[in-house]
């Protein structure tokens, strides 16, 4: 593997900034980060960049690459995203999923594997409602239908040898925010479903899109939730249930913006964004111009912002991640995480430095991630070079100049870089 080093760059190393800085990269891992007074001479390639800021890797902490999508990966880190975080898929995707990330050019892969569903519960209605195929039904009657704490057992264990998941998902959806009655888990058998999980040393997540469904699966101790909810505003009561479990709240705003559909002007900015031109193909743009409408009717995402400038001021830790998935309209693989960040900045009144940690360190803090998330000896060579200063402009994190994964660049900004040695 190579030894490059980095330079004459603005820092940011998920936790603090050096105005003019280097990182020194050998054998995909960082050997060294300080200011450009300190900085080494190496055998290996230089480069300089004036005028530029070198981030950590983003990791987007929720995403969906149904089918084993084999665009995901690749799609994710061409925008910056060196590692994401599969919210659910079966067996076989995930085995898929995991080798791809062996070939160069693919992001980083962490998964919950196959979650931990009910009979007829969520999503499995809104996916039959699409597509009934027989191929489709086979695949459902394969995913867990857990009653009680045998079959919770049966399933983690099925899951630990298997797919050896990152951290287990919930599934917590009553449809309210849909104007529909979903079949949903008792809040005893979450409650089962997080003891049993935390029992074997996994992190539970859980979805949930209304506030009642919120408090339900906080109550049954999730350590994280996967959106925000959008069907009223927040009250204290959440708050108070948040602060008991310590939880953290990924919102997914753009995906809430989709499925109200008031996302849809901000979504056809980011796809005719000219500076995304090669890194995505018309068929995804397509798809993020078009909105998954479900909660139009009876949701608004201003009380989806309202919840997150709401929890994070009472001092709840905020991730990113998109909610990207291929065929949920309104989202791209890696794209979307940008848009995230704009959101964070101007709809919820974080400044961008909070936004980028809560891409980077505080994600991978919250994650138990140790190796990634943060500049610093040790750790993977992950790393993002945009031109100008996201510090100060949050919509500076699409101005790509150069990915690398662990040390390896990504060759669709090779040419980028444009650098002398």
């Amino acid at each position: 593997m190579s030894t490059f080093l980095i330079r004459d760059v603005r820092v940011f190393t998920g936790e603090a900034v050096i105005d003019n800085g280097f990182v020194h990269v050998e054998n995909g891992k960082i050997k060294a980060v300080g200011p450009v007074s300190d900085a080494p001479r190496i055998d290996g390639t230089t480069y300089s960049k004036s005028g530029h800021t070198l981030l950590p890797g983003l990791i987007d902490c929720h995403i969906h690459a149904d089918m084993a999508d084999p665009q995901a990966l690749p799609q994710a880190l061409r925008f910056g995203v060196t590692t994401v975080c599969e919210m659910s898929n079966e067996i076989d995707n995930v085995l898929k999923l995991k080798k791809q990330t062996l070939e160069p050019d693919t992001a980083s892969y962490k998964t919950a594997g196959q979650a931990a569903t009910i009979e007829n519960g969520w999503p499995i209605p809104v996916i039959m409602a699409h597509d009934s195929s027989p191929e489709v039904v086979a695949l459902i009657a394969q995913w867990p239908k857990l009653t009680n704490r045998e079959n919770v057992i049966e399933y983690l264990e099925w899951s630990t040898s298997k797919m050896q998941p990152d951290y287990i998902k919930l599934m917590h959806e009553s449809g309210r925010v849909m104007g529909t009655q979903l079949r949903q888990p008792s809040v005893e058998l979450q409650r089962t479903i997080v003891e049993e999980a935390k029992a074997r040393g996994y992190l539970t997540v859980a979805h949930a899109t209304c506030l009642q469904d919120t408090l339900e699966v906080l109550e049954a101790g999730v350590d994280g939730l996967t959106h925000t909810f959008c069907d009223q505003p927040p009250t204290q009561e959440v708050v108070d249930a948040y602060k008991k479990n310590n939880a953290w709240l990924n919102p997914t705003l753009a995906a809430m913006g989709s499925l109200t559909t008031e996302g849809k002007d901000l979504q056809h900015q980011y796809a005719h964004d000219a500076r995304i031109a090669g890194l995505i193909d018309d068929k995804k743009i397509g798809n993020l111009c078009d909105c998954m409408a479900m909660a139009a009717e009876h949701g608004k995402v201003e009380y989806a912002y309202e919840s997150v400038r709401v929890l994070k001021n009472a001092g709840i830790d905020i991730l990113c991640g998109s909610d990207a998935a291929g065929p949920a309209k309104g989202t791209a693989f890696g794209l979307s995480v940008h848009q995230e960040l704009y959101l964070f900045v101007h709809k919820v009144g974080m400044t961008p430095e909070d936004a980028l940690c809560s891409a980077t360190s505080l994600t991978a803090k919250r994650f138990g991630f140790e190796d990634r998330g943060r500049l610093a000896e040790g750790l993977n060579a992950d790393l993002l070079l945009v031109q100008g200063n996201p510090l100060e402009d949050i919509d500076v994190t699409l101005n790509i100049r150069g990915v690398w994964r662990e040390g390896n660049m990504c060759s669709a900004h090779a040419e980028k870089l444009n650098w002398g040695t």
